[in-house]
């Protein structure tokens, strides 16, 4: 896989070179926007791109024609209007696991549950501003927020209902670990076309190595016996599966074989960066066999597609998605931006990890969003002022990194996520070529 990590290596940050079996590619960073070029062309791009003379590959792009006006420059946005908000309606867990964010559920403090009232609140703010034509989105998380059920029913019915009185949309979503899901929360789910995601991470002994009970019983079979009526009965509401992957499970094809076959609408995997003891995260060799393992993935992706089936692999479907769209942005999500986070107190992050970090604080419920802080973090966090980023052809799609875990450990992810777009940037260019009709 180093010759991956060779292959995606940066040479000049705003262009990027690959060799598929359908012709050589170009990427322009400038726009995310990928080329089939002859042979000779790639040679006269990849010899401007190495020349010491920083105008050279600028020539050749203007005499080309591809030359552009820059679309994303060194302002940071003044911050949006806030338009998702998730909810640590539980900060306290049922489980035990090895790695998490939160402190096993309670992000290092006392066990609480978010008040009603609290929540209610919040809805009450999401929909405040929101104008017609705009969409809202509320997300329960913990923890593990079915511990607060009663709470996460209230603010859904609550937000349904302003939703119906206003004509503002809103969609719902939930992360659980599925251990206390009844058939009672599936209909409700599907009454509110809910996005349920549910962490499961590898099959049978691999999941409860990393997430056991606190009593140190596995919670494998009670989650998948649970899950099984959502599976089931999804038609409005989406039941996808997340792996947090560990150096303890490794066999991404095995765990995406067996999750689809349960009937998951999507399976996506995420590396372990940052964890608060340091237990679980990813080295570099770790990353190595994990972009081993997703590559792998990648490819019965595309065999199966081309093939006419379906195979929901979360993170080539969502490349592939942005690829196509050419998503350029200076951010990796919404955090700090359109969406914050909503501690059970009813103080407002960053986003769900930053509940109760300073480093996240933006504001609450109370005095209201603190925008003078929003304002801040988008400066710091735009791209253009993050280093190794500003040199790398891949900012405008990775965004650079999820700022939780390049701010408590750093970037030890640059040549996976490369590696891993790389990936993506050929399986791509093997499927428009096959099947443009894939993508509409």
């Amino acid at each position: 896989m180093t010759a991956l990590f060779d292959a995606s290596a940066p040479v000049h940050p705003d262009v990027h070179l690959l060799r598929t079996e359908v012709g050589p590619r170009v990427l322009l960073a400038n726009g995310s926007r990928l080329f089939g070029v002859a042979e000779a062309l790639y040679d006269r791009v990849d010899a401007a791109r190495r020349d010491p003379d920083p105008a050279a590959l600028d020539a050749v792009l203007a005499d080309l024609g591809l030359d552009a006006p820059r679309q994303i420059d060194d302002l940071a946005p003044d911050p949006p209007p806030v338009r998702a908000l998730s909810l640590a309606v539980a900060q306290k867990c049922n489980l035990g696991c090895t790695y998490c964010y939160a402190r096993q559920g309670d992000f290092g403090g006392p066990a609480k549950n978010m008040p009603e009232a609290t929540a209610l609140a919040a809805v009450d703010a999401l929909f405040r501003d929101a104008a017609p034509g705009e969409r809202v989105n509320l997300a329960f998380l913990g923890g593990e927020p079915l511990i607060n059920r009663p709470v996460v029913r209230a603010a859904t019915e609550h937000a349904a209902a302003t939703s119906e009185r206003t004509g503002i949309p809103v969609t719902f979503s939930i992360t659980t670990n599925g251990t206390l899901v009844t058939p009672a929360d599936g209909e409700f789910f599907e009454a509110h076309g809910f996005a349920v995601t549910v962490s499961l991470d590898g099959v049978g002994a691999r999941h409860d190595l990393l997430r056991p009970h606190r009593d140190g019983r596995g919670s494998y079979r009670r989650v998948v016996d649970r899950v099984a009526p959502l599976l089931a009965a999804q038609r409005r509401m989406q039941v996808s599966a997340r792996v947090t992957v560990t150096p303890l499970n490794l066999d991404l094809p095995r765990t995406l074989e067996e999750f689809t076959a349960a009937g998951f609408h999507g399976v996506g995997f995420s590396p372990m960066l940052s964890s608060p003891t340091g237990q679980g995260e990813m080295s570099s060799p770790d990353l190595a066999v994990m972009l081993d393992q997703m590559t792998a993935c990648g490819e019965e992706f595309l065999r199966r597609t081309l093939a006419g089936r379906r195979y929901p692999f979360t993170n080539l479907v969502t490349a592939l998605r942005e690829i196509h769209r050419g998503t350029h942005r200076p951010y990796p999500c919404g955090a700090g931006a359109g969406y914050l986070g909503v501690s059970a107190d009813g103080d407002l992050s960053a986003c769900h990890r930053f509940v109760g970090d300073p480093e996240g604080a933006m504001g609450d419920l109370t005095t209201g969003v603190d925008d003078t802080a929003r304002a801040r973090w988008l400066t710091d966090r735009h791209v253009h002022r993050q280093d190794p980023c500003r040199g790398c052809w891949a900012r405008y799609l990775c965004g650079g990194g999820c700022h939780h875990e390049v701010i408590h450990r750093g970037r030890p992810a640059c040549d996976y996520i490369r590696g891993w777009l790389h990936h993506c940037l050929s399986v791509y260019s093997r499927l428009l070529a096959a099947r443009p009709d894939h993508f509409g």
